[in-house]
């Protein structure tokens, strides 16, 4: 019997020390498909991703670079993509931030190959660049009700720290319960000395992260757009859901848009994750929302951003997880236990 599956690619933050090896203990069979990422790398004076995947020791200054932590999680995720059980039927792919990039190679909008080119280019173009930073800070309650109240006043806040003369602050991923916020120094300081802080750890910096979905990331764009041209894109397999909601059908669009899209306003323009899963499962009705590897951590924003519409009735944190103890609604492939469910 068939399942239908939204697939969910994740982005930066997936690839950490848990995660190391990853590659070598799933993708062995693989090898022609990492293979070939680790020609390109080597063709452009990089490490290897197998040179990566299969070092000693994890450190975080190292592995969270963009030029680093992008190809290594476009190459767990799109070789988990691959790795997908026979009786998965893929309905429509979606992806948070850089997981966009991934989505396009897994609907088939870009080969494997020239995903890892795009993902690739604009890891190092982000690193190269550092422009900015990102925090994360939860609008949300423990059993994960939106404070609808309480994330109007911060964004209201945020718009009055971006107003002040040097300082830049805006919106950068609306992910489930959290808002993801990014901009320059004074405006990352004014809003972590404005808000108090909760569970111990908000607001939470994420290391060598730049203002990603933000204005200040245009010089970033204009250089992707200059290195990646148009006919590294193809039409589409699968639908596409992208950082506005919007569903991408095949042969309904230009792969001139599509590249416009890609390399404009997804990089400068706030990533509504949420509204991305909202629309994949009222549009698509799906049984099953598989998030690929690495990390387990995206399942969250993914649970919580059903849960804002009530989908299927999962009201609250406690109704979702004994959805999930009973029958899996949402599967993530970095669990070692959960994978077992889709993978072959």
């Amino acid at each position: 019997m068939t399942r239908t599956a939204v697939l969910i690619c994740p982005g930066r933050g997936t690839y950490n020390k848990t995660e190391l090896g990853y590659l070598a203990r799933h993708h062995a069979d693989k090898q022609a498909l990492i293979g070939s990422f680790d020609a390109m790398r080597e063709a452009a004076g990089q490490e290897s991703v197998t040179a990566l995947d299969g070092a000693e020791r994890y450190a975080m200054s190292k592995y969270t670079r963009g030029d680093v932590a992008s190809p290594l999680i476009y190459a767990s995720a799109i070789a988990d993509a691959q790795s997908l059980a026979e009786d998965i039927d893929v309905v429509a792919v979606t992806g948070n931030s850089m997981g966009w990039y991934i989505a396009l190679a897994a609907a088939g909008a870009l080969s494997p190959q020239t995903g890892f080119e795009v993902v690739n280019t604009m890891g190092q173009l982000m690193q190269q660049h550092l422009i900015g930073g990102q925090l994360v800070y939860p609008c949300q309650s423990d059993d994960w009700q939106l404070d609808r109240q309480r994330k109007t006043e911060l964004l209201q806040l945020v718009r009055d720290i971006d107003s002040r003369p040097d300082h830049h602050l805006s919106l950068s991923i609306n992910l489930g319960g959290m808002l993801v916020l990014a901009g320059n120094a004074d405006g990352l300081d004014a809003f972590e000395q404005a808000v108090p802080q909760v569970q111990d750890r908000f607001p939470m910096r994420l290391p060598n992260h730049a203002a990603f979905h933000t204005d200040l990331q245009a010089p970033v764009a204009a250089e992707g757009r200059s290195r990646l041209p148009v006919d590294l894109f193809s039409a589409a397999k699968k639908p596409l859901v992208d950082g506005r909601g919007q569903v991408w059908w095949p042969g309904g669009y230009s792969l001139t848009s599509l590249r416009d899209y890609t390399l404009n306003a997804q990089v400068v323009e706030p990533y509504d994750f949420t509204r991305a899963v909202q629309v994949a499962a009222q549009e698509f009705a799906p049984d099953l929302f598989i998030i690929t590897g690495p990390g387990a951590t995206l399942g969250g924003a993914v649970a919580q951003s059903l849960v804002q519409i009530n989908w299927q009735r999962l009201g609250g944190k406690a109704a979702f997880k004994a959805r999930q103890a009973q029958e899996p609604l949402v599967v993530t492939m970095g669990d070692e236990a959960q994978r077992l469910l889709v993978s072959r």
